[in-house]
């Protein structure tokens, strides 16, 4: 791994004009404190408030991508960065956009035999009278495919923002309602009763390598943005405490679909381990996790004996790009 003084001049891009700038903002915040303590050069940088092309200007040599959701997570940063030549942590543009997106996520992982809940998708894009009517009758008839409970959410959002379990027919109509207002269309899934996990990986390819399992307990299975992010009613086990041939299976699982994706630098997928066989089933990959005081790749991270400014560092040191045309092949 490349020293402190080695990086160069390196933005951390925070904030952002996400539903999740608080929350990246807390993350970066972070994370520009553990470089700054190890001795990098480490500036903050808010893409909503200051124009990328700022970048060049001040001299970046490569960039900490702390941002979240869209415009930040979603490969749109980061083929910003590429047509400047700066590179930056995490996954490339194809990769991000593609892990954004729920649906997508699914397809890729369906195709390659990687277990994931049933899903259904329904068309929430037409607003008129005669479109909301068109969707609610498509979602009226999800529970007969997918059966109750079930799950409702964007796909294109994060930190739980616009999720609904529900429970009953009747709830499925503000649940969809819900989720509409955050993107386009709206993903129905399958709910895997047991208990949900989440697993991080560093590296890039054959050389990816799986963090610690970190086993999540929420107070009446509610792991929602507040629960994430703003209390201690949600209880984090790592080790998880399950058993070595379940974390062992799962890492497996997870490596398998972080390969899939094409993701690089590091990641985290969120699982759910069904109560009835021990049957993991991957839920999402986040390509910019979080890193704030509640995170679970700092959280897994430190299992394995790293800290958080070493992960950090690590992190940065991964820092590419797709195509290194724009800065002569070479990383500063």
């Amino acid at each position: 791994m490349r020293a402190a003084h080695d990086m160069g001049r390196v933005a951390v891009l925070m904030g952002g004009a996400s539903a999740e700038r608080d929350i990246s903002l807390l993350s970066g915040h972070g994370v520009l404190e553990a470089l700054r303590g190890v001795g990098v050069d480490a500036h903050a940088f808010d893409p909503a408030q200051r124009g990328l092309h700022e970048l060049r200007q001040e001299g970046v040599s490569r960039c900490f991508i702390a941002l979240h959701g869209r415009f930040g997570e979603d490969g749109t940063v980061q083929g910003a960065l590429e047509l400047l030549g700066v590179p930056y942590t995490g996954s490339g543009v194809m990769a991000s956009a593609v892990a954004m997106d729920k649906v997508m996520t699914k397809r890729l992982w369906q195709a390659h035999g990687l277990s994931t809940p049933q899903s259904v998708v329904l068309d929430a894009s037409d607003s008129s009278p005669v479109g909301t009517a068109a969707l609610h009758a498509a979602a009226s008839a999800v529970p007969a495919r997918l059966g109750l409970p079930l799950i409702v959410k964007p796909p294109r959002e994060g930190s739980s923002l616009g999720v609904t379990k529900v429970s009953t027919a009747e709830a499925l109509d503000g649940a969809v309602s819900l989720s509409a207002r955050y993107d386009p269309h709206v993903l129905c899934e399958e709910f895997i009763t047991g208990e949900e996990v989440t697993c991080a990986v560093l590296g890039e390819g054959a050389g990816a390598q799986a963090l610690p399992v970190v086993r999540i307990q929420a107070p009446e299975g509610a792991y929602d943005y507040q629960n994430k992010y703003f209390t201690d009613a949600v209880s984090y086990h790592c080790p998880s405490g399950l058993p070595q041939a379940e974390e062992a299976e799962i890492a497996r699982l997870v490596l398998a679909a972080y390969r899939a994706l094409g993701c690089r630098g590091w990641g985290r997928a969120d699982l759910m381990l069904r109560a009835s066989d021990r049957k993991p089933f991957l839920l999402e990959m986040n390509t910019s996790p979080g890193m704030t005081s509640h995170s679970l790749v700092p959280m897994a991270a430190r299992a394995a004996g790293i800290g958080y400014a070493d992960l950090c560092l690590r992190i940065l040191a991964t820092a590419t790009l797709d195509n290194h045309i724009g800065n002569g092949g070479q990383i500063p």
